[in-house]
């Protein structure tokens, strides 16, 4: 997925001189899990460089540069450091469109690696796509392969309004179902680790099906696309997996057609429970498809708990407590 991404942003370099990567490290160190690497060699330190260590200053600097005209990619180096950067987000670059009357936009891209798994513990763990999710103006894409992630970041980085990009930094090297206890797979050998050379781009707003299924549908995106995939596969479940891949905006569409069919659905995503997506996601099966629904919307999160570094696997919604979920969905 780390090639995908820096694939992405190559391309996207190479066809518009208005696009700048900035960050820390991200120029002649390539950046912390090397998404950059190369960039700076290639486009040059005026369209790659670093910034001090100060993530309020690398936004609103972005949101500056786009309302000159443009395109920043700002990398946050781990998700869990994103909220100095709040007030530029919120109060800036999400709402720049409509205070000026759409005389100005903020076509900026913000890339942070998220979600726990690689033992970083409470500070390199977090999973915040919901406080974002909330904000009007923003979009929020959170890719599961490295097909996805490179079309995703295309596009992203095209949109004239501001991206949230989280990259799930467990599946960065392979796909993960979950069993920690079990060998490091690559992406070589999965069928979406094959990434296109070139530009192509997928819309945004757009889910995809993992696994068609009748029984009950399961929503999920990042890493918890493959653990729910790990579940299906093991356990014979007929389940409608989907991928969200973006949560704004977000394929309303798709949930419903999926709910409809199955009668039941379960959630799982890594953050925290309360006022996590997934209760949002719950609300809308809800709303749209009660009269459908065979047995209530199930959620299989992470604790309403800082993450615990000697407790990774407690707090992870992992192989488990997801398929207790389903099952206890099935019963009823």
């Amino acid at each position: 997925m780390i090639q995908a991404i820096n694939a992405a942003m190559d391309v996207c370099m190479a066809a518009d001189p208005d696009i700048v990567i900035m960050g820390e490290d991200v120029g002649f160190f390539g950046g912390v899990f090397k998404a950059t690497a190369g960039l700076q060699a290639k486009y040059g330190k005026t369209r790659v460089f670093d910034t001090p260590i100060n993530e309020n200053g690398i936004v609103g600097v972005a949101v500056g540069m786009a309302a000159y005209g443009l395109r920043p990619v700002p990398e946050i180096q781990f998700a869990d450091y994103i909220y100095p950067a709040l007030d530029q987000i919120v109060s800036e670059a999400a709402r720049l469109r409509y205070r000026s009357a759409g005389d100005y936009t903020a076509p900026i891209t913000i890339r942070s690696p998220f979600g726990g798994g690689i033992f970083g513990g409470q500070t390199h763990s977090q999973s915040p796509e919901a406080l974002f999710a909330h904000v009007a103006g923003i979009k929020t894409v959170i890719p599961s392969t490295p097909y996805d992630a490179k079309g995703l970041l295309i596009s992203a980085i095209e949109d004239n309004d501001p991206v949230l990009f989280f990259e799930p930094k467990r599946i960065y090297n392979g796909p993960f179902d979950g069993h920690y206890d079990r060998p490091v797979t690559s992406w070589a050998a999965h069928p979406a680790g094959e990434v296109p050379e070139g530009h192509y781009a997928i819309p945004l707003g757009q889910a995809a099906r993992v696994r068609e299924g009748g029984d009950v549908t399961i929503l999920a995106y990042g890493t918890m696309v493959h653990v729910a995939a790990g579940v299906v596969d093991e356990s014979g479940i007929d389940a409608d997996l989907i991928d969200l891949r973006t949560i704004v905006p977000l394929d309303i569409e798709a949930i419903e057609q999926s709910v409809r069919k199955t009668g039941r659905c379960v959630v799982v995503h890594e953050a925290t429970r309360t006022g996590g997506f997934g209760a949002e996601l719950a609300a809308l099966v809800q709303e749209r498809c009660f009269h459908h629904l065979e047995a209530p919307v199930m959620r299989v999160t992470g604790w309403d708990t800082p993450y615990p570094h000697s407790l990774e696997w407690a707090y992870f919604p992992g192989p488990v407590r997801l398929g207790e979920a389903i099952k206890r969905v099935m019963e009823d």
